[in-house]
């Protein structure tokens, strides 16, 4: 077997406002792993790195890539425990590889164009004017609603216009906090809240403070759901600790932040045992990452919407048959992927 990994820089078309800053692109690599009789047949997978939230952010991240791609052709193991992206692409390249290099990651009627995926409309931050703005795009686009915590008063005059203009029953809100309360402060924010039907609140208070996110998931009008507090945990008995000490009533699964498919199955079944719902969200992936996590989640059958609407985000994204109509995501299988000419790095 051969292996390569390539770098690539993901261009946002219009600048995204988050908690951590405007982001003006995204670094990714891409993994390609192939046998040496059939180099035009390769397995293609995504280490979606993300800087300033991923646990394994550091400087050693393409020497783990470099020790990953020389291990494959050794034929050794590599130990991915730590690196949760890096195992995505692996866990993805090597599905891909063995369906024969079609991107066919995960086989359900998805990738066939008989079932369609109801997703999220996701609203950068911004000023209150251009957050509007988006909004009432996203609307008429026929999406149901996530926004993230700008000014805490702000955010709640825009959501009081919003549900003012569309009943609970026609237009779902998630709110994403993003950690942006505090344990004093989150209560009566989320009291603030609950009298426009929000569906649920993300991560209310940063990460790290168990018993105060306990308490606040226990007396909270609305319900919570955990988002970065599930990153860089891998160990089955800290996950199970956390899932009990907590209570969240959902865990929301970015699979590139959070052990991969594997990692992240293990979250949804320990959550399942304890009546906990969830769904899975795209860590700003390409359309390559962005297909494994959409194949996958199909296999789930979800009900709800899950976050992989960002396909659209970037101007230099990777041509696939991903597609949004609406609030649903699709596969068209007419469309040919179209993988540019990366510039591949390999251990020879």
């Amino acid at each position: 077997m051969k292996a390569a990994y390539a770098p690539y820089r993901l261009q946002f078309i219009e600048p995204g406002g988050t908690s951590r800053g405007v982001l003006y692109h995204k670094d990714t690599f891409f993994l390609k792993i192939w046998d040496e009789s059939a180099p035009q047949v390769y397995g293609l997978g995504e280490c979606a790195l993300f800087k300033g939230l991923s646990a394994e952010d550091n400087d050693l991240y393409e020497d783990k890539l470099r020790e990953l791609c020389r291990n494959i052709e050794a034929g050794v193991s590599t130990d991915l425990s730590e690196h949760s992206s890096i195992l995505f692409g692996f866990e993805t390249a090597l599905r891909d590889l063995a369906s024969g290099g079609t991107r066919n990651i995960f086989a359900s009627p998805f990738v066939k164009g008989k079932q369609t995926i109801p997703i999220n409309g996701l609203v950068w931050m911004g000023t209150k004017d251009e957050m509007l703005g988006r909004i009432e795009q996203k609307i008429e686009a026929g999406f149901r609603m996530k926004i993230g915590a700008i000014d805490f008063e702000s955010e709640l005059k825009m959501v009081r216009f919003i549900r003012n203009r569309f009943a609970p029953e026609s237009l779902t809100i998630r709110v994403d906090a993003n950690g942006g309360f505090t344990p004093q402060n989150a209560l009566p924010c989320l009291d603030a809240l609950a009298k426009y039907s929000i569906h649920s609140c993300e991560q209310p208070i940063k990460q790290g403070q168990w018993v105060e996110m306990a308490d606040i998931c226990r007396r909270s009008p609305i319900h919570i759901a955990l988002d970065e507090e599930l990153i860089g945990i891998t160990n089955p008995m800290t996950m199970m600790s956390l899932l009990q000490t907590i209570r969240p009533h959902y865990i929301i699964l970015k699979p590139s932040l959070m052990g991969s498919f594997s990692g992240s199955t293990e979250w949804l079944k320990m959550a399942s045992l304890m009546n906990i719902g969830g769904w899975i969200t795209s860590a700003l992936e390409s359309n390559v990452g962005l297909n494994a996590l959409a194949q996958w989640v199909a296999t789930l059958r979800p009900l709800i919407p899950q976050g992989l609407g960002t396909g659209a985000l970037f101007s230099n994204n990777v041509t696939s048959p991903l597609e949004q109509h609406a609030d649903y995501l699709c596969y068209n299988p007419g469309t040919e992927w179209q993988i540019p000419d990366f510039n591949w790095i390999t251990t020879d």
